[in-house]
């Protein structure tokens, strides 16, 4: 059943796929997603985006590959949908749509493969897919403002597949980050990434539950928490249910990692230590949860009410008395 309650059509139940060219099959796959009533949001956010980078995947072609639907002039400068699509690629690509179709699996668990913010992050079932805000933050310079020079420790908490902390260490020359995470098994994930960038002199993972493990003193928190509350978790489509749900499921009102957080993160702070929260749909919840507090919201690609900020004296600070 899908998050609306509305069955989908089976794999059998829809056209098979086709197309001579490589236009023509985007044009194609395009449809056959649409048609399965398949849910993006782990990579890309439309039909035609997810449909490409399959086939671009599947292809060994660069993602990038410029490509429009069919009919369209073919050259260098226009893309390649006039490349001619073999028997054997079309069998290849078909049966790719069709394990995304059936298995309702995000297109990352297909591929072993996840960007974020340009980087290329290997991604498995024991992890959720990379997808975090904070990512952008890092990457344009936003949150050099509120560190200082002597900003060296930095924590990425909940790590999963620490796509977050090799950003901050590529970003950061300077700083040794900590990876930290419940699960063993994302945090096996985390280890191949950290190879993967070379950065194993850099990057330290630790299984901790919130930061039991984890004393710091930090000067920078990130994390991006399950912060799902359980009547959005109820609704959520299969691709995400496919997912740990420990990364996800907050709680009732999404807010029971939070708290726990909130409230030990002061003693774990260094006196200038700032804490980078995630918290998605989340803001009304954080609010009336946290009515003393006065974050900062951080603006980004999905506006400012998904990311906020908390100085330690903020956190520390006395609730205000109207």
């Amino acid at each position: 059943m899908s998050a609306t309650g509305h069955d989908h059509p089976t794999p059998a139940a829809l056209p098979a796929l086709q197309g001579e060219t490589l236009g023509a099959l985007l044009d194609a796959g395009t449809r056959l997603l649409e048609a399965a009533g398949v849910a993006f949001g782990h990579g890309t956010t439309n039909a035609r985006d997810e449909a490409a980078w399959l086939i671009l995947w599947r292809l060994g072609l660069p993602l990038d590959t410029p490509i429009t639907g069919d009919g369209a002039e073919d050259g260098t400068e226009n893309g390649m949908e006039n490349r001619p699509i073999t028997p054997a690629e079309l069998a290849q690509v078909a049966t790719l749509f069709d394990a995304r179709i059936r298995t309702r699996k995000p297109a990352a668990y297909l591929t072993h493969e996840a960007w974020l913010m340009g980087v290329p992050f290997y991604v498995d079932e024991r992890a959720i897919v990379p997808r975090s805000f904070i990512a952008e933050l890092l990457v344009d310079g936003s949150l050099d403002v509120f560190l200082s020079a002597d900003t060296r420790q930095v924590l990425d908490l909940c790590t999963g597949n620490g796509s977050l902390a090799v950003l901050a260490a590529l970003v950061w020359p300077d700083v040794a980050v900590t990876a930290a995470d419940i699960s063993p098994e994302a945090l096996e994930v985390a280890r191949i990434n950290v190879a993967k960038h070379g950065l194993q002199e850099r990057i330290r993972l630790q299984r901790s539950d919130g930061l039991a493990e984890l004393p710091g003193p930090w000067d920078l928190i990130l994390c991006n928490p399950p912060y799902v509350n359980a009547a959005s978790m109820a609704q959520l489509p299969p691709e995400y249910r496919a997912e740990p749900a420990l990364a996800l499921a907050g709680g009732t009102d999404g807010m029971d990692f939070i708290r726990r957080l909130l409230a030990d993160a002061p003693a774990h702070l260094r006196r200038h230590g700032v804490l980078v929260l995630e918290i998605g749909n989340e803001r009304a919840h954080f609010e009336a949860a946290f009515p003393q507090l006065q974050p900062i919201w951080l603006d980004t690609s999905a506006g400012a009410d998904q990311v906020l900020l908390l100085t330690r004296d903020a956190l520390l600070a006395p609730p205000v008395i109207a």
